[in-house]
């Protein structure tokens, strides 16, 4: 089979997203800070990719010539942070980013955590005051 347009048109593109998004670029270069704590990025990585074409016949075109090629090719790359690698003293934790909250919904949920614990602050808080009450001798 002859080879067509096509396939060079396709070969280029997928060879430029794969410049574009290899390995170090999922899990990224290590970063050494001054205190001795190794942080590596991780990031997730989405391509889309499209190619077509149509060969055409033309009017004046003589038997055996080849017909006429149009096409096109294109395709994109996306590159989120997900998280990094920390690793301090030979412990190793993974920290994820989180997207921020996009709704009320979302947001009240994030926020649940802090809430609870300034409500128990106060709850402790007025306990404590009340048991320190009960304790003091009265002035009766």
């Amino acid at each position: 089979m002859d080879k067509h347009p096509i396939n060079d048109l396709m070969g280029t593109v997928m060879g430029k997203l794969r410049e574009m998004a290899d390995v170090s670029t999922v899990i990224g270069e290590s970063i050494v800070t001054p205190d001795g704590i190794t942080i590596i990025p991780v990031s997730r990585v989405s391509m889309g990719y499209a190619s077509g074409g149509s060969d055409f016949t033309g009017k004046n075109q003589k038997e055996g010539q080849a017909s006429p090629f149009g096409g096109g090719a294109g395709g994109g790359v996306k590159i989120d942070p997900i998280a990094f690698v920390v690793i301090k003293e030979g412990q190793v934790r993974v920290m994820t980013i989180e997207p921020p909250a996009a709704n009320t919904v979302d947001r009240l949920i994030d926020g649940a955590p802090e809430l609870i614990d300034k409500i128990v602050a106060i709850v402790e808080k007025k306990t404590a005051e009340k048991k320190e009450k009960e304790s003091q001798p009265s002035a009766e």
